[in-house]
């Protein structure tokens, strides 16, 4: 089992920026990646950003590239999300996740196994 438990969210102002923490405990590495994903009132969760466990490739959401960036420590024990220039459409819940198959597609929510409880972020404009 792995246990993920977010941290960093709050209130930010349009154009501001946020730093999101996942710590990651239990048989991390049995895990091949990990992802953010957020999930705005009324909307479907969506993809945010991942990292591979093995080579360290990012994957981001169109309408966070250039602004957002996922980062690790070395011991993988720690995923960030830097979020630069937020935008009042990145007010959401955001949630990371990891997985534990060795072959998946970094922006399908369904393919992660573990969850973390999820954290707010309010961007006024």
């Amino acid at each position: 089992q792995v246990r993920l438990v977010e941290s960093g969210g709050g209130l930010a102002q349009a154009g501001g920026s946020l730093r999101l923490s996942c710590a990651a405990s239990g048989r991390t590495s049995s895990t091949y990646g990990m992802g953010w994903f957020r999930q705005a009132p009324g909307k479907e969760r969506e993809f945010v950003a991942a990292i591979r466990r093995s080579g360290g490739e990012t994957y981001y959401a169109d309408s966070v590239t250039g602004r957002f960036a996922i980062t690790r420590d070395h011991a993988w024990n720690t995923v960030y999300l830097q979020m630069s220039s937020l935008k009042p459409e990145d007010t959401a819940v955001y949630s990371c996740a990891a997985v534990s198959n060795r072959f998946y597609t970094p922006t399908r929510p369904r393919e992660y196994d573990y969850w973390g409880q999820g954290t707010q972020v309010t961007v006024s404009a």
